[in-house]
């Protein structure tokens, strides 16, 4: 069985066990507190209890949020789930707050021509018009995306957030033009990992681990 991540946008992707150890070294990384075979053991928990508990094929990333937050803290690491608890509020606030401003021509109100920012329009932009695989188009949306919070504007034009789609692709593929294809072999050996090493070592309860 492969779980499906239902993201806060709608949009559905994967769920790879190595992102949720990533979000748990991510937590220990500001105390100075990194520790990858921690965040390893951790994760495994959580993998574990999605594949064996959680009833279900499918999983929002909300769901994954509130559980690693319950493994950080029902095995003594409060700080961290407060750490990435802060991030996650600060990112969604950001996010709340900018607007995309279309283009309208004959409209001057630029009230009636913003929405709301969504990072998966990009995603399946990238996808539909420069022909590039899940995996990359995730992982350039995700640049544009820091790049546009970090620069503190509300209101961005659709023309800016294209500009840096296509200058963030050049940058991305020109920097090494094995990128894309080993993004996309990168993809494949985690789905590999998580569907069929993970979905058989983790039907045994994890040693020394607290169940969530």
């Amino acid at each position: 069985m492969q779980l499906e991540v239902i993201k806060a946008d709608g949009s559905q992707e994967p769920y790879l066990h190595t992102k949720v150890i990533a979000t748990f070294v991510n937590a220990f990384v500001e105390p100075a507190e990194k520790n990858t075979f921690l965040a390893s053991q951790l994760a495994e928990s959580v993998t574990f209890y999605l594949y064996n508990n959680h009833g279900s094929d499918t999983v929002t990333s909300s769901e994954i949020f509130s559980i690693i937050k319950a493994v950080l803290s029902s095995t003594g690491f409060d700080f961290a789930a407060q750490i990435i608890s802060e991030h996650h509020c600060r990112r969604n606030l950001l996010r709340s707050r900018v607007q995309v401003v279309k283009k309208s021509p004959g409209s001057d109100n630029i009230a009636e021509n913003t929405v709301a920012w969504n990072k998966s329009k990009i995603i399946s932009d990238l996808i539909a018009e420069h022909n590039l695989d899940s995996a990359t188009a995730r992982t350039i949306a995700s640049l544009v995306e820091e790049k546009i919070l970090n620069s503190g504007f509300n209101l961005v034009p659709t023309d800016f957030i294209k500009f840096l789609m296509l200058w963030l692709m050049q940058t991305f593929v020109n920097t090494d033009p094995q990128n894309v294809t080993m993004h996309r072999k990168k993809e494949n050996i985690l789905n590999m990992n998580s569907n069929a090493v993970m979905d058989d070592r983790l039907r045994q309860q994890q040693n020394g681990l607290c169940p969530v």
